[in-house]
């Protein structure tokens, strides 16, 4: 029985290497593209983000959440 990989898809670059930038727990809306609608980070073969801005991401996502700039949980419906 042989053996099929799927062939791997292609991600896209990191935004952050090609713009030259650092993520920051101040620009909400760059931030708010790497969490899922309920609440959390979304993986690197996801995104694309390099390891090291990857780290760098979960830091500013921690510190923004922990500043109520982003929720720390997602909203329920009532």
């Amino acid at each position: 029985m042989a053996f099929r990989s799927r062939p791997r898809r292609r991600v896209k670059e990191c935004e952050f290497t090609t713009l030259g930038i650092v993520p920051d727990y101040k620009d909400i809306r760059r931030i708010q593209k790497y969490i899922t609608p309920q609440g959390k980070i979304m993986p690197r073969r996801r995104t694309g983000v390099t390891a090291k801005m990857q780290r760098r991401l979960a830091v500013a996502i921690k510190r923004a959440r922990h500043l109520a700039l982003l929720p720390a949980a997602p909203n329920h419906m009532r």
